[in-house]
């Protein structure tokens, strides 16, 4: 089993910046696999950004240039450093790790 716990979420203008944080404990032995989803009222879960099997970042179209993933392999952390806010942006963000989600975090942007 993997415990994902997400954290940072909050109401932010458009333009401005978020700092979401995922702690992960329990059978995982890397940060290589995890990454961000979200989900947009009424829309499907999207992908965000991951970390691939060798420690590269793939990064979602829509957010790239403006989001940032980061991890800490010893603490089991990953970030997401979001930027340039947009309201399109406006989702609860999944912290992930294959087939394990967190709870959840929401991020709203207003215009």
């Amino acid at each position: 089993q993997v415990q994902l716990v997400e954290s940072g979420g909050g109401l932010v203008q458009a333009g401005g910046s978020l700092r979401l944080s995922c702690a992960a404990s329990g059978r995982i032995f890397s940060i290589n696999g995890m990454g961000w989803y979200r989900q947009a009222p009424g829309k499907q879960r999207e992908f965000v950004a991951r970390f691939t099997s060798d420690g590269s970042a793939l990064y979602a179209d829509s957010v790239k240039g403006r989001f940032t993933i980061s991890g800490d392999n010893a603490k089991r952390t990953v970030a997401l450093q979001m930027n340039s806010l947009k309201p399109e942006d406006t989702a609860v963000y999944y912290c992930a790790y294959t087939n394990f989600w967190g709870q959840g975090t929401q991020v709203t942007v207003s215009s």
